[in-house]
């Protein structure tokens, strides 16, 4: 198989040795059934594709359904929502998340949560969005049929606060929220010399944090004890790991852990590729460095838990390729968006959370003949930056379709198993479902050269049939002309604020 970025379909040519064609960045996904389970629309399929050229593999992919990477959680996919978003409540949002397979919602939005109070719905600091309270929130959640996850105050609240909250969400209004996070980012407060996180602590070291986070959680266990509580990391590689601040005996992730394991349930990491180079084609590329990373969480955690360790969850609750500014919202980052989702789940995280549902424009460039937005967010704001203009908000950008298409591998459930790829730039990723049949994500992430991928099986036999396929091929959205040039929308801040 070989991939576009105009992409086509692609058709199998053998049962046990496929070969597929297709053009350069692009995503392409198989679904194949097992021996024996060949209905009539494969053989109509496999009918349509006779007398077609196979091509010369140039990449080899093996599948092997014997080596189990770990189930999908219900929250494996997920979004960031912000209270400063006006938009993250319209009712195409929760329709576009549905479909997409989202399992998982974030609020109140990254660092915004440590200024914001639930009960007033205020961010003094911030702007807060008409519409955009808990209770609206929860009712978007509800219809997109995912969980919250929920970031308490730690920069300007109160254990006490994040109780108020739990009883609110849990016992007098029943929605049953479990995953919350004690702030967000906090090792950003200043205590490393540089600061971006709200913190009113006088302290504010890591292990002030660590000791908050017990206090945070003895407080809201006692209103519900079902409820999971999760302290925020250092991505291992990013900084400040590795890090020790003036009187501190270790870095953040090992002050904190050393800490807290007996009482949280998950540990909270962000990762954005970021580099010099903030183009979503060599985000790619660096992906490459992430299972390694997140490996070393495991490790820490093993180092502190001991034998509680697989207890205790990792959740990647901020992802994208960089920080803002460009390259955002063209096909690269749809790619990115696809092989970051599926990379992380592999490797032993069970939520990961796209930064961000909208953000807002920002720098305009074009990528590969089309316009990029410099957007964060997986759906148009409707923002403008100078005269040019996105789309009608809710407009899905291409990354939105990536992790759209991991939905269509697989569900929760199903068994996320390993496939090799003989290339770098060829990324694969395949999926076991529970009904025996097999689906196989490739990624092209070669822009100048179209790929041929043999796909091999083993502890797989596949059918005879050609298999369903699918591939990237978004319509690119068209760009308006902005009445008033320079005004931003109320609400769409082209920032990150995660």
């Amino acid at each position: 198989m070989a991939l576009p970025h105009r992409s086509r379909r692609a058709r199998a040519r053998h049962p046990r040795h496929l070969t597929r064609t297709a053009a350069a960045l692009a995503a392409a996904l198989a679904l194949l059934s097992p021996l024996g389970a060949v209905g009539t629309a494969g053989v109509a399929s496999a009918a349509s594709a006779a007398g077609q050229e196979t091509p010369a593999a140039d990449v080899d992919v093996q599948v092997n359904t014997q080596a189990a990477l770990g189930r999908l959680s219900g929250t494996a996919r997920g979004v960031n929502a912000a209270v400063w978003d006006a938009h993250m409540n319209d009712p195409e949002v929760a329709s576009l998340m549905k479909a997409a397979g989202v399992g998982a919602m974030r609020y109140p939005g990254g660092s915004y949560a440590d200024i914001y109070h639930w009960e007033t719905h205020t961010a003094p600091g911030g702007y807060v969005a008409p519409g955009t309270g808990f209770d609206a929130f929860m009712g978007t959640v509800r219809a997109t049929g995912a969980q919250p996850i929920l970031i308490a105050n730690y920069g300007s609240g109160t254990p006490e606060e994040a109780a108020g909250w739990v009883r609110y969400a849990n016992i007098t209004k029943g929605y049953g929220a479990k995953l919350w996070e004690i702030g967000n980012e906090i090792y950003g407060n200043g205590h490393y010399g540089s600061g971006w996180e709200h913190d009113d602590h006088a302290d504010k070291s890591p292990r002030e944090y660590a000791r908050q986070v017990r206090a945070y959680a003895a407080a809201m266990k006692a209103v519900d004890p079902t409820v999971k509580i999760g302290a925020v990391l250092t991505a291992p590689g990013n900084w400040p790991d590795g890090v020790v601040g003036e009187g501190d005996a270790g870095d953040w992730n090992h002050t904190v852990l050393s800490e807290v394991t007996d009482v949280i349930d998950f540990v909270s990491v962000h990762w954005y590729a970021g580099g010099s180079d903030t183009s979503a084609d060599a985000a790619l590329d660096r992906l490459s460095g992430l299972p390694g990373e997140l490996r070393e969480v495991r490790n820490q955690l093993d180092r502190y838990a001991g034998a509680d360790s697989p207890r205790i969850g990792i959740a990647l609750t901020e992802v994208n390729t960089n920080t803002g500014g460009a390259q955002l919202t063209a096909r690269p980052n749809g790619l990115f968006a696809a092989d970051a989702f599926m990379t992380a789940l592999e490797n032993g995280v069970f939520n990961v959370d796209w930064w961000n549902t909208h953000n807002g424009a920002d720098r305009i460039t074009t990528v590969d003949g089309e316009t990029d937005y410099g957007d964060m967010g997986m759906l148009s704001s409707g923002g403008c930056t100078g005269t040019v203009c996105e789309p009608a908000p809710n407009t899905p950008f291409h990354p939105y379709h990536g992790m759209k298409m991991t939905s269509e591998l697989g569900s929760a459930g199903d068994t996320m198993v390993a496939a090799a790829s003989s290339a770098r730039d060829v990324s694969a990723h395949a999926v076991h479902r529970r009904d025996g049949r097999l689906s196989v994500l490739l990624i092209n992430k070669n822009p100048d050269a179209a790929r041929s991928v043999g796909l091999t099986y083993a502890g797989f036999t596949p059918s005879a049939a050609a298999p369903r396929s699918a591939a990237t091929r978004a319509a690119t959205p068209a760009s308006r002309t902005s009445p008033a040039a320079g005004r931003r929308r109320p609400g769409s801040p082209c920032r990150r604020t995660g």
